[in-house]
């Protein structure tokens, strides 16, 4: 049985999906003949360059422009002119990627990223390609685009964003709720002690871990700031040189200043709680480690609707300032209690064996 899993990757967390449905169906499904593939590259030149450029951008330098864009492909008066036109673009951009499903011979395809879906639906259903669609939705809200005639199965990230792909006209019988992909890692127990003596810090402090995705992006040196000399902070400013060196230099009071990782695990593991933004893998890994979150940086659109369904759970602090984020910490600091109430409304939204039921489905 020949499985392809598809992805854009425009930002990280469609391809870390998509990487950990591979991973588990090649380790797990020895009858499977698995490809891993790029939509985007099999687009030309300009499309990609928006993808990889454009979106960044957006959302760093015109947020205003992208909430706008954003609002217009949900608004349902404009919805169906928006949906049409990126449909024709994704179709002219993509021909060789539609070729590739065309003569890949696969019986099913894994889709995490509302592009490479609705590449597939269109094909499946003209009838071009047998394969059967499995649309993987890596958000917990639910934008317009993840929906698209001819997916046989959506993977939904909780309860409530099955409720969403319902309203958006999904039959039931189409939704599964297996949580998002991830990387088992986040699911390993870890020694917390041991990590510590590992990563250089202290044990028993109470800490905070700042991580806002690999641009290093929101008010990260404010926070830091605001929180040293209160708790241990682990600063996580991945590709953000700048600020790493400008922390750095200010020598802060128990604060580790760290660069790009690969090891978001054991930083979670040793953390009390996180101050991240609200992507949706980024929430399905700390989630699974058991860190309450507190969000920050959110952009318009996606993020803010994973507020939203969070929200409804109990699950996640959205702050309306930094001095709120500071007042926060410490109040979870000064009473353990609290924080372990609030961990256990992680359990109504987790969902730890996505990967493995996802491949229960293919058969």
């Amino acid at each position: 049985m020949k499985v392809l899993i598809t992805y854009a990757s425009a930002g990280a967390g469609h391809r870390r999906a998509a990487e950990a449905v591979y991973d588990y169906l090649k380790s797990n499904r020895k009858d499977l003949e698995l490809e891993l593939t790029d939509v985007l590259d099999f687009s030309g030149l300009f499309f990609r360059f928006c993808y990889d450029f454009g979106y960044p951008f957006l959302v760093h330098y015109a947020v205003w422009l992208w909430s706008f864009f954003f609002w217009l492909t949900q608004f349902k008066p404009t919805r169906w002119i928006s949906r049409k036109g990126a449909s024709i673009v994704n179709y002219l951009s993509c021909r060789k990627f539609v070729q590739y499903l065309k003569n890949g011979g696969f019986d099913y395809i894994i889709s995490t990223h509302f592009l490479s879906s609705e590449l597939a639906a269109g094909l499946r259903s003209k009838k071009r390609i047998k394969a059967k669609l499995i649309t993987v939705v890596t958000d917990f809200g639910v934008h317009p685009f993840w929906v698209s005639v001819g997916t046989d199965l959506y993977i939904a990230a909780s309860g409530l964003t099955r409720v969403k792909l319902l309203n958006a006209g999904v039959p039931a019988d189409a939704i599964r709720v297996f949580g998002i992909p991830f990387n088992p890692d986040f699911a390993k127990a870890h020694d917390r002690s041991v990590l510590a003596d590992k990563l250089g810090i202290d044990a028993k402090m109470f800490t905070a871990l700042l991580i806002t995705g690999s641009f290093g992006s929101g008010p990260l040196e404010e926070i830091t700031k605001l929180l040293c000399g209160f708790a241990q902070v682990l600063v996580v400013c991945a590709k953000n040189k700048s600020l790493f060196k400008r922390l750095e230099r200010q020598n802060l009071k128990d604060v580790k200043v760290l660069g790009f990782v690969n090891n978001a695990d054991e930083l979670m593991a040793v953390s009390d709680l996180i101050i991240t933004k609200p992507g949706g893998l980024s929430i399905t890994e700390l989630l699974n480690m058991g860190l309450f979150p507190i969000f920050v940086a959110a952009i318009p659109g996606q993020e803010q609707e994973n507020i939203k369904t969070l929200a409804a759970y109990g699950v996640g602090f959205a702050p309306k300032n930094v001095a709120e984020i500071r007042d926060f910490v410490m109040e979870l600091k000064n009473d353990p209690q609290k924080l372990e109430i609030l961990k256990k409304n992680i359990r109504e939204v987790v969902r730890s064996e996505a990967c493995r039921e996802l491949a229960d489905v293919i058969r």
